[in-house]
């Protein structure tokens, strides 16, 4: 494959969907940049990312089917990305997902060819962000933002902080994924 996968990656309230919606928005016209929908078994709410969703014995089924490139478990919820990413990285494609940190490791292996990109954000900015939302208990966002988690990422991975205007770092990714996909021109 020909492509680079660009894993968006970082705890919950960094803001992964919101610059990959601000990038998506100035870089899927160009066709050479993909986003790929996410499937997961939580109903679309309007108020979460835009994804697909499937119950947990549909889910079940299509990882049996081989539906997905790539599926994991976090939160009490299954995700996956379907299989047809592989698609637009033999084009040659950057494609970008947003992925739990914990299944790096795995998507290394099934793809050389990746640049992990790491959001932080201040962990004040994060939690205001999880209770805009409105998902969460004081309660539950006070243990997400206690929760240590251990993860590996590569020493290449770039860091992204999102802790201010959402122009600001998107503008930062969107340069970031027109290197990548080849749309700047290098002197």
């Amino acid at each position: 494959m020909s492509g680079v996968f660009v894993a968006v990656v970082g705890p919950s309230g960094v803001g992964k969907d919101s610059l990959i919606d601000f990038a998506r928005r100035r870089l899927e016209p160009t066709g050479r940049v993909a986003f790929v929908r996410r499937v997961v078994t939580r109903p679309a709410d309007g108020g979460s990312e835009d994804h697909d969703s499937m119950d947990v014995a549909a889910f079940a089924a299509a990882e049996a089917d081989g539906a997905f490139a790539l599926n994991w478990d976090a939160h009490g919820l299954r995700y996956g990305l379907p299989i047809g990413l592989e698609d637009d990285l033999a084009a040659g494609k950057a494609v970008v997902a947003n992925l739990s940190r914990g299944v790096i490791p795995a998507l290394l292996k099934r793809y050389p060819q990746t640049m992990v990109v790491s959001i932080i954000a201040d962990r004040e900015i994060i939690a205001q962000r999880l209770a805009g939302r409105g998902r969460e208990s004081a309660e539950s966002i006070a243990q997400r933002l206690a929760r240590s988690v251990e993860c590996w990422l590569p020493d290449n991975a770039v860091r992204i902080d999102n802790s201010g205007a959402l122009e600001v770092a998107g503008a930062e990714f969107v340069r970031l994924l027109q290197d990548v996909a080849g749309l700047v021109e290098r002197v």
